[in-house]
């Protein structure tokens, strides 16, 4: 059923002049679901994220967004979305509570003073509600703006690169909070570039210079893209990396921590390569599954 699906477009496209920047894009999100929206900085994300959200009119493509028409409904989809952007874009003159308030008077909500009880309370801001938001630090900004974005209570949380910049102990409180939600029914589409939190979401969606070039759960793109990758650990093995990076069939060499991760898809290259430095004192060599990095840096290195 259409209506199962919070998100679902096809052929999304949205040009600047010559520059094509989403071409062409499905999505299609289960209501309740949370997605990963992944990708380098200038792939499309946040414009395909405006298209959704009614901000940006595509240029081709048809679908619906919590129902409603993406290129004839914009205005109904605004309604019924939550958008938070990358910068705070929020007054800082104001406090947590007025900035609140503020918000509550251009939805038109009924019920403001009780609504906003609620949020401050949900989101642990009742005791800094009258501190001005531009005296806050970045995860208690990122907790104000969520409750901004949900003071209306929207079916849809569109959320671009919330947690760049907070620091781990705020990530971690953030994504418990994404995800209390979507166990009440709220879908969420949130960019990131951060692997770990992806890895926090039901599936996801890599795009690459404006294209879909992988989709599905972390395990299933790990495992469509058909990379090999083994783990190189021991005693200053990073002296090995240029070396490496020449040998045919090894396309991605990288440090992690004290251990080299070497990937290709071209498995008998690889040991041929590695066979090279195997013998080498204090030196292990063992094949693991490739990280959801791995994958993604190898798509990108590829589409370079």
């Amino acid at each position: 059923m259409a209506d199962a699906f919070a998100i679902d477009v096809h052929g999304l496209t949205k040009r600047f002049g010559p520059k094509v920047a989403v071409d062409h894009i499905d999505i299609a999100v289960p209501q309740g679901e949370v997605w990963g929206f992944l990708g380098p900085n200038g792939s499309g994300k946040t414009t395909t994220i405006r298209m959704l959200c009614g901000l940006l009119h595509p240029d081709d493509g048809s679908g619906t967004c919590i129902g409603y028409d993406v290129l004839r409904e914009p205005e109904k989809i605004k309604r019924q979305t939550g958008y938070m952007t990358q910068r705070f874009s929020f007054w800082e003159d104001l406090s947590i509570r007025e900035n609140l308030e503020f918000v509550a008077r251009v939805y038109e909500l009924d019920n403001q003073r009780q609504r906003i009880e609620r949020m401050l309370n949900r989101l642990g801001l009742k005791n800094r509600q009258n501190q001005l938001a531009g005296e806050l630090s970045g995860g208690w900004k990122q907790r104000m703006a969520l409750g901004a974005c949900m003071l209306h209570e929207p079916q849809l949380l569109l959320l671009d690169e919330p947690t760049a910049g907070v620091d781990p102990q705020a990530r971690r409180d953030f994504w418990e909070q994404i995800h209390s939600l979507s166990e009440q029914g709220l879908t969420v589409l949130v960019s990131t570039h951060y692997m770990d939190e992806a890895e926090r979401c039901d599936r996801i969606v890599y795009i690459l210079n404006g294209r879909l070039v992988a989709r599905g759960t972390v395990q299933d793109v790990i495992a469509q893209s058909g990379l090999i990758t083994f783990i190189v650990s021991g005693d200053n093995v990073r002296r090995f990396t240029d070396q490496l990076r020449r040998e045919p069939g090894v396309e991605y060499v990288a440090f992690f921590g004290a251990v080299l991760h070497v990937s290709g898809h071209d498995r008998r290259a690889l040991e041929r390569a590695l066979d090279k430095i195997r013998n080498q004192p204090g030196v292990s060599i063992d094949e693991a599954q490739p990280s959801l990095e791995d994958v993604f840096i190898q798509l990108q290195e590829k589409a370079a």
